[in-house]
């Protein structure tokens, strides 16, 4: 398989933080997909695209319990 994008010949299967965001909130999931190792293009397959579907859904309905808190995101203006 060659990148879609570099051209380059070295993909592989990585474990990669894949953000959600929604509402000015971000949740990370941990996916393993497969990654371009010259340009870091990600590759999606129809489990991961469902998987990542499904909880962005659900992050709209449910009101999700998350199992760690990695930190806050704070907005200021300048003058």
């Amino acid at each position: 398989m060659r990148c879609v994008i570099c051209k380059g010949e070295d993909i592989e299967k990585k474990l990669v933080d894949e953000e959600i965001r929604l509402s000015g909130d971000i949740v990370l999931v941990s996916m393993e997909l497969l990654v371009c190792n010259a340009c870091g293009e990600r590759y999606y397959d129809q489990r991961a695209m469902k998987k990542i579907e499904d909880l962005r859904l659900s992050m709209k309905v449910e009101n999700l319990q998350f199992q760690t808190v990695v930190g806050k995101v704070y907005r200021t203006h300048a003058a």
